[in-house]
């Protein structure tokens, strides 16, 4: 349940157009539903201003399919990440309206009830070093663009071929965020960040050889950047880093409660 929803919901008791007994109803399941195998936390867009989001690794694809199908009735959008094709199509048995992204391995459920009354107005850019690190961007960016961030990518302009990245300079100036996305040397988002001031938010990606250590060596280089204001999250945290940087999109901004 979101924050207009419930608003919503409480002015309509208060004019009188919603009884009590079915507002009661509605909000049976609040904050939290029992599953069996899963407790959904319904108050979590209330709390953290995101809905919970679906980890779809090692869950049955019935199981995520009944996890969003409560969801659906809760009317929250909805957000599945780390899922493979059998389970998008379990999902999409109890939500055709369902996407899936197979370069992200996301699932999105757009239109699930009004939109959030809060978008970040800044541009988010999503660089990566290779393609290979793709991945871990598009996870990124469907996860801002579901929020209510807009994103820019500028991908494959890693180090080995820095005038790839200096040829767009100026999109680093016009980002209110950055997301830089590496494997490798894990370098790229400490050039980045010796060339703006705004946040950056570094993604090291298990994708390299041997002495990468499946991604490792890149979260250390980057946790040893020497460029301030360099943020890191966890190998492969596409997700993560598009939280954060959908948070800081939205500092500044007026919120609606």
């Amino acid at each position: 349940m979101q924050h207009q929803t419930l608003k919503r919901l409480l002015t309509d008791v208060r004019n009188g157009q919603v009884a009590v007994s079915s507002a009661l109803e509605r909000l049976r399941h609040f904050p939290f539903e029992e599953l069996g195998f899963a407790k959904l936390d319904h108050h979590r867009s209330i709390r953290l201003g995101i809905p919970e989001v679906i980890y779809c690794e090692g869950k049955r694809p019935d199981q995520v399919a009944r996890i969003v199908e409560r969801m659906q009735a809760a009317r929250v959008p909805i957000l599945g990440t780390r899922a493979d094709r059998e389970c998008y199509e379990a999902v999409r048995s109890v939500a055709p309206r369902a996407e899936y992204h197979d370069l992200a391995r996301t699932i999105v459920i757009r239109g699930n009830g009004r939109r959030s009354s809060r978008k970040g107005k800044g541009n988010v850019l999503i660089l990566t070093a290779g393609t290979a690190d793709l991945p871990v961007a598009e996870e990124a960016r469907v996860t801002m663009q579901l929020l209510g961030s807009h994103t820019t990518t500028l991908y494959d302009v890693g180090v080995a071929g820095i005038h790839r990245l200096m040829k767009h300079r100026p999109l680093l100036d016009q980002a209110r965020v950055l997301i830089v996305a590496a494997g490798m040397d894990g370098v790229l988002p400490s050039v980045v960040g010796g060339l703006t001031d705004h946040p950056l938010i570094a993604v090291p990606t298990r994708q390299g050889y041997g002495a990468s250590f499946g991604g490792l060596a890149s979260l250390l280089t980057m946790l040893n950047s020497c460029a301030p204001g360099v943020a890191v999250v966890n190998i492969d945290n596409g997700f993560g880093a598009g939280c954060l940087a959908h948070r800081i999109n939205l500092m500044g901004e007026k919120r609606t409660v």
